[in-house]
């Protein structure tokens, strides 16, 4: 099967193809948005005669940049839904960690989870929500040592 005959860039790179039209995409979307924060018009030819407006909310124009950024660069993605739920090896690829290291956060319930028979499962916000409390004490912790660092210097 052809790379382009699969419809996902999770376990695969775009191609060269794919690359150029996304480049050529996110450049016509770009230019027709005004404010990243307000509504953009897009005008597409339907069926070479008819022309249809189509509005894109904020968020949605955000995202649609973002994933035709991902591609245009070359780079693969995966699309998780944030009522989704993961498995112990998908939520630990997505904090980068180890799945034991990511089990022993669940077991000091640091992450809540379910389980389902013998398995457990985490849901997609939940990760992002302690994704986002780890990142944010981390940032802290180097301010810190920032902060020591300047002032032994000045000392």
């Amino acid at each position: 099967m052809s790379a382009r005959g699969r419809n996902e860039f999770s376990e695969r790179l775009p191609d060269q193809l794919e690359v150029t039209n996304a480049k050529q995409l996110r450049e016509i979307v770009a230019s027709q948005v005004r404010d990243i924060n307000e509504p953009t018009k897009l005008s597409l030819a339907v069926n070479n005669d008819d022309v249809q407006t189509v509005t894109l909310l904020p968020a949605l124009t955000k995202s649609l940049l973002e994933v035709l950024r991902l591609i245009s660069s070359g780079h693969g993605f995966y699309m998780i839904p944030v009522e989704a739920r993961l498995t112990t090896q998908q939520a630990a690829d997505l904090l980068n960690v180890s799945r034991p290291f990511l089990v022993k956060l669940l077991e000091k319930e640091e992450i809540p989870f379910t389980t389902t028979g013998r398995h457990r499962r985490i849901r997609a916000n939940d990760i992002f929500a302690y994704k986002e409390k780890r990142d944010a004490e981390r940032s802290q912790a180097l301010k810190a040592l920032a902060r020591l660092d300047a002032d032994e210097f000045l000392a």
